[in-house]
């Protein structure tokens, strides 16, 4: 079955970076859009950024310029570099995979990993 793991989150001080990455097994990575989506206590899940098969990406306004994702379909990760941290970034990360084959924009996530959690401290 489509399995995703999360790693690499951690604590760092605003201004630092992070990369989280997502290793996914149990079907043809290279075929979907895939997603990285953040959830802070009390708040609603927001969508952060999407790559599609195509490696078309696209970015929530909040991350434009600092955050850059990248899949490696060698490897079947996904990525996030996270530069210019701000404590408003401070959340769980979950990475999340379409079921379609469509692209991003048409995309059912309806696979997810745990989550890692990044905080950011001022």
């Amino acid at each position: 079955q489509v399995q995703l793991v999360e790693s690499g989150g951690g604590s760092v001080q605003a201004g630092g970076s992070l990369r989280v990455s997502c290793a996914a097994s149990g079907y043809t990575f290279r075929w979907y859009c895939m997603g990285w989506f953040r959830q802070a206590p009390g708040k609603e899940r927001e969508r952060v950024a999407t790559v599609s098969a195509g490696f078309n990406t696209r970015y929530a306004d909040s991350v434009k310029g600092r955050f850059t994702i990248s899949r490696d379909n060698t490897k079947n990760t996904l990525y996030l570099q996270m530069n210019g941290l701000l404590p408003e970034d401070t959340a769980r990360y979950y990475c999340a995979a379409d079921r379609r084959g469509v692209n991003c924009d048409q995309a059912d996530f309806a696979y997810w990993g745990q989550g890692t959690q990044v905080s950011v401290s001022s």
